[in-house]
């Protein structure tokens, strides 16, 4: 992000989105505000200490104006979901005034019993972006001038949270740097998770939030990074890890019917597993050619090492599946967006795709 930590993340982005009222189309939501990992993070960490970095050619490379800082080239499925839904795009920093766009995506996550991903060096873990949020509700209130008029307004709000790949990618299932894969089954992992997640999801309810998009983890097992280092072919993804996935995205699913009980919430779960693995098992009609492998990358799969600064990445990226190796192509992430606001299978979603809870 280009702003520093103290004022970065959600400070003003979603406080001042109601500005869009006036823009030249009517929006249908007022503010959208993002929570989560790399894969919706469009920010470069500048301010903090770390080496997950992404604020260099070629991450970023359809931009007009050329690299930016996210981890694809660039549109992510958040982004289809804002322009769609507030006919803006989620901007390439925080921001900090009142022509700031209403979302802010953050750096990779910790909510692991131990820090996900923190071998990179700093982050900001959904407990900080929690707070960030909540420091933007108390602005909010001033500047709506009292709290019914502000949780009237972040009632209308959507709020979309994307946890955990990291938790598994680059912790879980990273025996060289952790021991949490010995620690925990991948159930207990897994209910580990889910009483964090709880715990998160009940401070967002009390802080306004009620349109709520909880975004399950895709098929972790099938990235280049794994397949290049557990996958004994490079093509057949890894099972055990895409098994505990699994068992973390039932319990998100449990975790939107108990929210949904309470007052005025509407909670939804996006299946991303069930998209993405729609999405390798028919890659061919869906214009992919390549599916095992990242677009730019190093090592075997392009998998074992991230895009390079500067590095030439494929030059049909539109027929990757994957993008580096973690973070799934534009083209990909286009289609996991669409299904997500528009359901094209009842398994892409529960209860309801974007569009409806935009709606209600």
């Amino acid at each position: 992000m280009e702003v520093r930590p103290t004022r970065r993340l959600l400070c003003l982005a979603a406080v001042v989105s109601w500005a869009l009222a006036v823009a030249r189309c009517d929006p249908q939501v007022p503010c959208y505000f993002i929570f989560g990992d790399s894969l919706v993070d469009n920010g470069n960490n500048n301010y903090i200490v770390s080496l997950a970095r992404a604020n260099y050619p070629p991450y970023g490379i359809d931009f007009a104006a050329g690299a930016s800082p996210t981890d694809s080239p660039p549109l992510m499925s958040l982004n289809f979901w804002v322009s769609t839904t507030s006919s803006r795009r989620s901007p390439q920093r925080a921001g900090t005034s009142s022509s700031a766009a209403p979302t802010s995506p953050p750096p990779p996550p910790a909510s692991a019993p131990r820090p996900a991903s923190s071998w990179y060096g700093g982050r900001i873990p959904f407990t900080g972006q929690v707070q960030n949020y909540q420091t933007a509700v108390q602005t909010l209130v001033s500047i709506l001038g009292d709290q019914d008029t502000a949780s009237d307004h972040l009632s209308q709000c959507i709020f979309s949270i994307g946890m955990g790949s990291n938790d598994y990618l680059n912790n879980y299932f990273m025996p060289a740097f952790y021991n949490t894969g010995s620690r925990y089954t991948p159930e207990q992992f897994a209910d580990s998770l889910i009483a964090d997640y709880r715990r998160h999801l009940q401070t967002l309810y009390s802080y306004g939030a009620r349109k709520v998009v909880m975004i399950g983890v895709g098929q972790v097992g099938c990235a280049p990074n794994e397949l290049a280092r557990y996958s004994a072919d490079g093509v057949t993804c890894v099972g055990r890890i895409d098994d505990a996935i699994q068992m973390f995205n039932r319990r998100l699913v449990g975790l939107v019917d108990e929210f949904n009980a309470l007052p005025g919430a509407h909670f939804t779960f996006i299946n991303a597993y069930n998209i993405f693995d729609d999405i390798l098992a028919n890659a061919a009609s869906y214009g992919f050619t390549v599916t095992n492998a990242g677009c730019c990358g190093v090592g075997r799969n392009n998998g074992q090492v991230t895009c390079l600064p500067y590095q030439a990445p494929c030059a049909n990226r539109d027929q990757h599946i994957f993008w580096d190796a973690f973070h799934p192509s534009e083209a990909a992430n286009i289609i996991v967006g669409r299904r997500s606001y528009r359901a094209e299978s009842p398994n892409d979603v529960y209860p309801m795709d974007i569009s409806t809870l935009a709606s209600i």
